[in-house]
């Protein structure tokens, strides 16, 4: 590769706005900490008790403030600029602060020097396998693979500055389909790379793009990828409790490591580095919610360096806040969820949609200073772009400024006059403006953009920034079953402003609680959730409520139950302690499996016998994959049972680490003639046994009285 003498920064200008950079994060720490000590009893009580921090603190700031003065030298202003330079087949965009190279004009980044890195990214892979977007692709009926298709690593044939100035650069690396192909996706895709003056790192989108006339597709993932050096960048970071150093990818080759159930999953059996032997290192022990996944990177800890994927908004995710990801740089995927979310494409059907923008971000520390605390300065640096959210700098057209957005604000009630006869603001409760659709298909929506919003303690919501488009309210509240769906389409246009006032949501309810098992939140988390196999643990999920995320649990259901199933007693049995938190199959000592039967016992008592009409048993599912439901009262070999799902699910989440997948409510009448006094028994089934890995997940199960007793039951 040939490179270009480039004009080089004024190294005190920088310096001196790096100190600028770190004395500002440590007063933003240092003052959340006396906000916190100001208004909170229990932080003061912690604080009292950890009284040495405050001394390490005053000691360390006033040694970072002496380093910094014995630097203060007068100095005029940087003239460093902006630059682009073209080599051979590359583009190089320079801020003075760290330079970003593209292949000319396939559009991959290729390198990214920062702080005296000459590349942070894989340098021994080759060019096209350091960072790229690219897609998994299909004609309908036509799949390569059994579970994948095409995968396409975008290589665009055209390059385009969009914009040049003093404060911006805008790159374009697009293709356009070609008619006559009968090979190639048919989607036009469009990828921008933006770099801001003094800015520490760059911005990256894409425009997805179909015409009228254009044959069916189905895409099944969209992603970012870049990957990183090695043998610098062993540090990973995604929330505040889950992060750790990781092994390395040789560690996974065997004979290092060896494959467990699917490929994904691996046991460290001669790791580099010894502290990782034993453990399971799969990538799905690493998902997020969508809601959560707003900041993502990796620390090299001997360079004081950090590398981060920012995502200020995920309007442009598929399927809801819950949707589960493997990390912030999946922008669509049929994770958790299967086939519902394979974005299909009718002949003709025209579609256009942006990815991103999202920021990638590059941050340092002196030496001396703990490089882990570059997490923290990540997440600062979050807020910020939250902020700037939706960004003004893009060129293009199909991602419009705030002033071409609206919004809706609103309060949202909940109605359940068996808990209590005011209507109950929903707190906590997502509220969402999605594609018009029925009760609940936020949760298999692709197309489109989605906009949600947390309600506060008075039911109160506001959503901002909404693209111009028409859309349905959706919510679902923590504590009450079912969704809320309002079937008004609402015409967002640029600067609308909607105020709903009050809605209302009546959960489904025909009578007062006889028992119920379980909390209505979506998941399965409240749960028995048992110890893993020693032999198979991932050490950061040990002795954690999120144990769940640990392999093989799965397995722990015939250990636990190796001849009989389950049994529930609902009058007396705590879900914490004795519901298994997946109703899995049995394996048998033959390898295969059987289908299983949990039983839920409870007693009806002379109260009860004046009861008549049906009974309603509701049943909310967290998860299904390729399982069946079966509901028998009292007969465990009724022949219909009286009532069934039939095969449902693929969402795969037992096998992947998850609590939850797509959510599933189903209402089944049981008649008052099935029921009687004494000693009563609900039959829950799941018959397909060809896998480990087939069952479901509760989410919350209750039995109602029929609807003739009175209100307020509890309070």
């Amino acid at each position: 590769m040939k490179w270009c003498h480039c004009q080089q920064p004024n190294h005190f200008q920088i310096s001196r706005k790096l100190q600028d950079k770190y004395a500002d994060l440590i007063m933003f720490l240092f003052s959340s900490h006396v906000f916190k000590l100001v208004t909170t009893k229990d932080y003061r009580r912690h604080f009292l008790k950890q009284r040495g921090w405050i001394i390490a603190l005053i000691m360390f700031m006033s040694s970072f403030e002496i380093a910094i003065s014995q630097n203060q030298t007068p100095q005029p202003e940087s003239t460093q600029v902006l630059q682009l330079h073209y080599q051979d087949r590359h583009v190089v965009m320079d801020n003075g602060i760290f330079q970003l190279t593209l292949s000319n004009p396939e559009g991959f980044v290729t390198g990214i020097q920062y702080n005296g890195i000459e590349n942070v990214l894989a340098y021994d892979s080759k060019e096209d396998d350091r960072g790229y977007w690219d897609l998994v692709w299909n004609f309908p009926g036509k799949k390569t693979k059994k579970t994948k298709g095409t995968l396409d690593r975008i290589e665009a044939t055209k390059m385009e500055v969009k914009t040049q100035n003093d404060e911006l650069i805008e790159l374009s690396f697009s293709r356009t389909w070609n008619t006559s192909s009968t090979t190639a996706v048919p989607v036009n895709i469009d990828k921008r790379f933006v770099m801001l003056r003094n800015s520490s790192g760059f911005y990256t989108y894409a425009i997805f793009e179909r015409l009228q006339g254009w044959p069916a597709v189905e895409l099944d993932n969209i992603r970012l990828a870049i990957k990183l050096n090695k043998d610098k960048f062993h540090y990973m970071a995604i929330s505040d409790d889950r992060q750790r150093y990781m092994p390395l990818p040789d560690d996974r080759i065997p004979p290092r490591g060896q494959p467990l159930a699917y490929p994904e999953a691996v046991q460290l059996l001669d790791p580099i580095e010894p502290e990782f032997k034993g453990e399971v290192d799969d990538k799905y022990e690493y998902s997020m919610e969508s809601k959560d996944i707003k900041v993502h990177g990796w620390i090299s800890t001997n360079d004081s360096v950090g590398f981060w994927q920012i995502t200020p908004s995920n309007e442009f995710r598929s399927a809801g806040p819950l949707k589960q990801f493997l990390g912030s740089h999946i922008f669509h995927s049929t994770h958790y969820v299967g086939a519902d979310l394979i974005m299909t494409f009718k002949q003709g059907e025209a579609w256009k949609k942006v990815f991103g923008p999202v920021f990638i971000y590059l941050n340092s520390f002196p030496k001396g200073v703990d490089p882990l605390l570059l997490w923290h300065e990540a997440k600062n640096q979050t807020k910020i772009e939250e902020e700037k959210w939706p960004y003004s700098f893009t060129a293009s057209d199909d991602f419009p400024a705030s002033d071409q957005r609206g919004s809706v604000r609103g309060r949202l009630l909940v109605r359940d006059r068996f808990i209590r006869s005011e209507d109950i603001p929903a707190n906590g409760s997502y509220v969402g403006l999605a594609a018009p659709g029925d009760v609940g298909s936020w949760q298999r929506e692709y197309k489109g953009y989605q906009f949600w919003s947390k309600a506060d303690e008075n039911g109160s919501f506001s959503i901002n920034n909404v693209r111009s488009g028409r859309y349905n309210l959706y919510a679902f509240a923590p504590g009450f079953i079912g969704d809320y769906h309002n079937d008004t389409v609402f015409d967002i246009s640029p600067g609308s402003k909607t105020n709903l006032g009050d809605l209302v949501y009546e959960p489904p309810r025909d009578g007062s609680t006889i028992w119920e098992i379980g909390v209505p939140d979506r998941t399965a988390a409240e749960f028995y959730i048992p110890d893993p196999n020693p032999t198979f643990v991932n050490k950061l999920y040990s002795n954690r409520s999120d144990k769940y995320r640990q392999y093989g649990l799965w397995e722990r259901y015939s250990e636990l139950y190796p001849d009989e199933d389950m049994v529930y007693n609902a009058d007396v049995d705590d879900h914490s302690k004795k519901w298994f938190f997946m109703q899995v199959t049995r394996k048998q000592a033959n390898g295969g499996y059987n289908g299983t039967t949990w039983q839920i016992r409870f007693q009806f008592d002379d109260k009860m016998k004046k009861l008549t009409g049906n009974f309603t048993l509701r049943i909310a599912l967290a998860t299904s994959n390729v399982a069946e439901l079966q509901v028998r009262v009292n007969d465990p070999s009724a022949n219909p049972p009286l009532f069934t799902t039939e095969q449902i699910g693929k969402d795969n989440t037992i096998a992947r680490h998850g609590i939850h997948g797509l959510y599933w409510l189903y209402n089944v009448n049981v008649p008052d003639s099935s029921l009687r006094l004494g000693n009563n028994t609900i039959y829950l089934t799941q018959p397909l046994a060809t896998s480990p890995f087939q069952g479901l997940m509760y989410d919350y199960i209750r039995l109602e009285c029929p609807d003739s007793i009175n209100y307020l039951t509890r309070s």
